[in-house]
């Protein structure tokens, strides 16, 4: 069996501090919330580039991977792309139908390293 290596590896953003609040945000969830969350990313690590319904970009760099989770709720990981990775800045469970502009502008303070 030949696995085909993986086209932009995930890595978790880490504040100065050492926390990577993507991973704790994560670890939060229910446990079938986490394998959707998962599966989604490693959609992206495999499959980059693509495009809806699993990936946007919301511009300055910054895109997200939209995943559905039980109970009806949606979820979204924002990432950016360094170095040839896929760097988790954000994850939250959205609950307004545009993503909130408080939690792109904490991605990219995160993505320029002016996070907490």
């Amino acid at each position: 069996m030949i696995l085909e290596p993986k086209r932009l590896p995930a890595f978790f953003h880490r504040s100065e501090r050492g926390r990577e609040p993507v991973r704790e945000w994560v670890q939060g969830l229910a446990a079938a919330d986490r394998k959707i969350i998962g599966e989604d990313v490693k959609d992206v690590e495999f499959s980059w580039p693509l495009g809806m319904p699993l990936v946007r970009s919301l511009g300055s760099g910054l895109w997200e991977v939209r995943s559905r989770l039980t109970g009806g709720k949606i979820a979204r990981v924002i990432f950016c792309v360094a170095q040839g990775r896929m760097v988790l800045l954000h994850g939250f469970v959205k609950k307004t139908q545009k993503t909130p502009q408080k939690d792109i502008d904490l991605a990219l303070r995160r993505k320029k390293g002016e996070d907490q």
